[in-house]
């Protein structure tokens, strides 16, 4: 293939680097320089440019990721996300290269051009670290094991999980199938915000439990307030806060200071609100139960959407749920749930009514669903993030979604709404 030469803008590589020192000199910066901004997040709201700077975040994420993932010199790393996200900039990025780690470099999705990609990719470079997200092992679980069990992916040590609370069935499917029961499993909480890991296990020191986030990294001091801001000690459930900044906190919302001081600190005075709720067991161990705009308010009862897509993911024949909450009039709100069926299921009455027993069964009555739905697929942004606004908007019948450019795949939208129920309660 001929390419065309413009003199005024190109050079030879070989004359480029053959006095790279006096030619190109590097740049010093001070640590609180601006490193880079990323725009978050196009799943809730207007986009916020979260700003990261030079020393805190290098430092961070540079910490976390050795610890984290109990990274050696010799260790193979494969992190499976669009490296345009924040775990792409912090783990994909800039903690493997802080740490001068053998990394793998992937770009597309877990099934394309077959179902057993990442198996394939993990045998062939004898990865020892693998980190991915719950939507993906999800994903995966549908197909059963026998994909996984056509690979020799004995050389793995740690898997991670990232972008969201990852439910105990999807845990233990990744612990006993993809590790072999013979793994550390990292269920990592962090945020664009926070730049790196503020809660995880570390491998081979922390006990864990499945779907538990466990403890706060080094540094970080968590705490659980109620609406009223009160300190919750000891067991219970509430706001998920940060008692005091860590090296890798963002420093502002570019362009707009007022907006970082409201969103992130205003609602609890002295400490830094993710957002989140959680709670914190009789052994002290942290359970994130997703974000405090994603609870469901049911006659009177408070229930979080990942409380109730943990219960119906418990049922073999779902491979995925989404959960939202949709207009009442006499409840207030009634729970409108989104099922993905695992390979070689059907969706039948059958079905619906196990399912709704099995929510019945495992939160109370109050909490059975009023509308089921199949889904195909969900709505996600590349990094793997559900789209619940997309969903709400389909559970009432509204196509006013307003933008949905960051979805992997708008079709989806259009098959979620051919699949509603006609009419009635289903």
């Amino acid at each position: 293939m001929m390419v065309s030469w413009n003199s005024s803008i190109d050079v030879w590589w070989h004359k480029a680097i053959s006095n790279l020192s006096s030619e190109c000199p590097p740049v010093w910066m001070d640590t609180e320089d601006p490193l880079f901004m990323l725009y978050t997040s196009g799943s809730t709201g207007k986009p916020k440019g979260v700003l990261h700077t030079i020393g805190g975040y290098m430092l961070y994420v540079a910490t976390t990721f050795k610890y984290t993932f109990d990274y050696h010199p010799g260790d193979v790393y494969f992190c499976t996300a669009d490296i345009g996200w924040i775990t792409g900039h912090s783990y994909v990025t800039y903690g493997p290269m802080l740490n001068n780690a053998t990394s793998v470099l992937f770009e597309g999705v877990p099934t394309y051009p077959h179902i057993d990609r990442f198996w394939e990719i993990i045998e062939k470079y004898k990865v020892t670290k693998f980190y991915t997200a719950p939507t993906a092992i999800r994903t995966l679980m549908k197909f059963g094991d026998e994909p996984i069990k056509k690979y020799d992916i004995s050389s793995l040590t740690v898997l991670g999980s990232v972008g969201e609370p990852i439910n105990p069935e999807a845990w233990l499917w990744y612990y006993r199938v993809v590790g072999d029961s013979n793994v550390s499993i990292v269920d990592t909480f962090w945020q664009t915000e926070t730049g790196g890991h503020v809660l995880t296990p570390l491998p081979g020191a922390t006990p864990t439990k499945p779907g538990s986030a466990t403890f706060p990294f080094f540094g970080v001091e968590v705490a659980l307030l109620d609406e009223e801001g009160r300190e919750i000690k000891g067991e219970g459930e509430g706001y998920l806060v940060f008692r005091r900044p860590w090296p890798g906190i963002m420093r502002t919302v570019y362009g707009n200071h007022e907006r970082f001081e409201t969103t992130y600190f205003k609602k609890f005075q002295g400490f830094y609100c993710t957002g989140d709720g959680a709670k914190r067991d009789e052994d002290g161990y942290i359970w994130v139960t997703g974000r405090i705009d994603d609870m469901l308010n049911v006659s009177g009862h408070l229930l979080s959407t990942a409380q109730v897509e943990s219960s119906l993911v418990e049922h073999p024949a779902v491979a995925e749920s989404a959960v939202v909450a949709r207009p009442h009039s006499v409840k207030g709100e009634c729970l409108y749930c989104y099922v993905t069926l695992a390979e070689g299921n059907e969706y039948t009455d059958k079905l619906v009514a196990e399912l709704k027993n099995k929510v019945r069964s495992k939160i109370g009555a109050f909490a059975t669903p009023d509308f089921m739905q199949l889904a195909p697929g969900l709505p996600k942004t590349r990094s793997g993030k559900i789209m619940r606004r997309v969903l709400r908007k389909i559970a009432v019948g509204d196509r006013d979604f307003g933008d949905i450019s960051t979805l992997a795949d708008p079709g989806i939208v259009e098959v979620l709404f051919q699949h509603r129920p006609k009419e009635g309660r289903v």
